[in-house]
């Protein structure tokens, strides 16, 4: 049995400072590079990125594995054209020299969901497009980021889709594992499962989406049962990532299933679950200056670290990692002991190597995304090249590469990571890097939304999630999206749906 895989992994906030070059996805900050033919298993064996997973399986199962192409870059503005046309064009090549050498009998593809290509809104829709353009009928399977803006394109070009179940997403292996699985069933069965595919007519706020805690998961405990209903092959629920500009941008689930009433039966009870909670999922964030007022006060007889996300300059939701508004804040409000992870400035980093430690140097730190830096007096305390493991949940076994990085003290009580490529701070090691033990902060303020929940909120005393400036606003319906679907609802329990200009 030969079995052909690869995958394309990008989320696009169309409202973000700035696009994805083909260079982005050459030097991502926490994963794997585009990488093809005879190197793609080498670079993602030992990570903790779904196509890891589908490959474990499928070797296990005895399958000829032939390397397609694959590649990550971090969720930033639409892709380029030049980048969507190189990555989709190296995928079809090799899937079409893997054809001259042989029949394919299946294919499995590692990808996120919601990208957006200038060209093409629905990039995978388009991708997948190509990929039976070549393939044909070929059983066809694929693993999903739950930030995924499903369309029905997605679902009847492939035989199943899996989205990760977790968010902190812990569980990108097993979801790859669970595609290949299925492709594998696929395969033997000799014939497609029924399908169903269904839309939510509002969308979930990105802070209302953790799977650790209610709302969402009761939810996903529903989803669960359902899924494990006779005849049910799989319940895919995409909570959607809402800030991308097109027709199918939101929540949306799909069910593949033995018949067609078995299908519609799980997509229609897992809709009514998601209608029934709308009120569930409204939220609210601080203001970064009560945010740290709350925090500061908190720590006065914390045992362990106060958490602050600002969840607005979320790298992992399109961010660019360098606003400074919470920064601001806790040196404004003199918040000893706060460790600020992180802000992506690669020329103050270099400055601070140049300088060297112990020096002490002027900085307009950040701003780079948005045209307003902060002017700080640092002192270099520490210097890293940016290059080691990620240790957490998430992240176990995934490169990291954020180029210059260095510790910086810009307040009496106030300290700041500077790295020089984005990523979100998602795991212990990037301040491990430059000798900070998070355990011992009294207030960790990171550039994250949930995701650091996963290996920071073990060690918190209290989570805060904070609304400074930046692109990946908290309430989404803010921007002037012109391209959505009529009647969709851009908060949970939001009484106008979205009308475009022209209506």
């Amino acid at each position: 049995m030969r079995l052909a895989l690869g995958g394309f992994l990008h989320e696009s906030h169309s409202f973000a400072p700035r696009p994805t070059r083909y260079d982005d996805f050459l030097h991502p900050g926490g994963f794997p590079p585009l990488s093809d033919g005879g190197a793609l298993f080498d670079a993602v064996r030992t990570t903790s990125v779904p196509i890891a997973g589908a490959l474990a399986v499928a070797q296990a199962a005895g399958a000829e594995c032939v390397p397609l192409a694959w590649g990550f870059a971090s969720p930033a503005g639409p892709v380029q054209d030049e980048a969507f046309e190189r990555i989709a064009a190296l995928i079809g090549a090799r899937l079409s020299e893997a054809l001259d050498k042989g029949p394919i009998d299946g294919i499995y593809l590692d990808l996120h969901g919601a990208a957006v290509a200038v060209s093409f809104p629905d990039a995978e829709g388009e991708l997948l497009r190509r990929v039976r353009a070549i393939a044909g009928d070929v059983p066809l399977t694929i693993s999903l980021d739950p930030h995924c803006n499903l369309t029905r394109a997605m679902v009847d070009r492939v035989d199943a889709l899996v989205p990760f179940r977790t968010y902190p997403h812990v569980d990108m292996r097993e979801a790859g594992a669970q595609a290949m699985r299925l492709l594998l069933a696929r395969i033997e069965r000799g014939r497609p499962w029924a399908r169903a595919f269904r839309q939510s007519d509002y969308w979930i706020p990105l802070t209302s989406q953790c799977t650790l805690v209610a709302p969402m998961a009761p939810v996903m405990e529903a989803r669960s049962a359902l899924a494990a209903k006779p005849g049910v092959a799989e319940l895919a629920f995409c909570f959607g990532f809402p800030y991308a500009d097109f027709a199918d941008c939101g929540t949306a689930l799909a069910a593949y299933a033995e018949t067609q009433a078995e299908a519609d039966a799980a997509a229609e009870a897992l809709l009514a679950e998601l209608v029934a909670r709308e009120p569930s999922f409204a939220s609210e964030v601080l203001p970064a200056a009560e945010a740290v007022r709350q925090a500061i006060g908190i720590a006065r007889t914390a045992t362990k670290p106060v958490v602050i996300a600002d969840t607005q300059d979320n790298p992992g939701g399109g961010g660019h990692g360098d606003t400074t508004g919470l920064l601001a804040e806790l040196i404004r409000q003199n918040a000893e002991g706060a460790v600020l992870v992180l802000i992506n400035d690669a020329e103050s980093a270099q400055a601070c190597h140049k300088a060297g430690i112990g020096a002490s140097l002027k900085l307009d730190l950040g701003g780079k995304s948005d045209g307003v830096p902060l002017k700080v007096d640092a002192v270099v305390e520490r210097l890293g090249d940016g290059r080691f493991t990620f240790t957490g949940p998430m992240g176990k076994g995934n490169p990291a590469n954020l180029g210059p990085c260095a510790l910086i003290r810009v307040a009496p009580g106030v300290r700041v990571m500077v790295v020089s490529r984005k990523t979100q701070a998602l795991d212990q090691a990037i301040p491990r890097h430059l000798g900070i033990e998070p355990s011992e902060c009294r207030i960790l303020a990171l550039k994250s939304s949930v995701h650091f929940r996963a290996d920071f909120q073990p060690i918190a005393e209290r989570v805060l999630v904070a609304a400074a400036p930046g692109p990946v606003a908290a309430d989404s319906s803010v921007f002037p999206f012109r391209h959505l679907r009529q009647g969709l609802r851009l908060r949970p329990m939001a009484n106008a749906p979205f009308a475009s200009a022209g209506s």
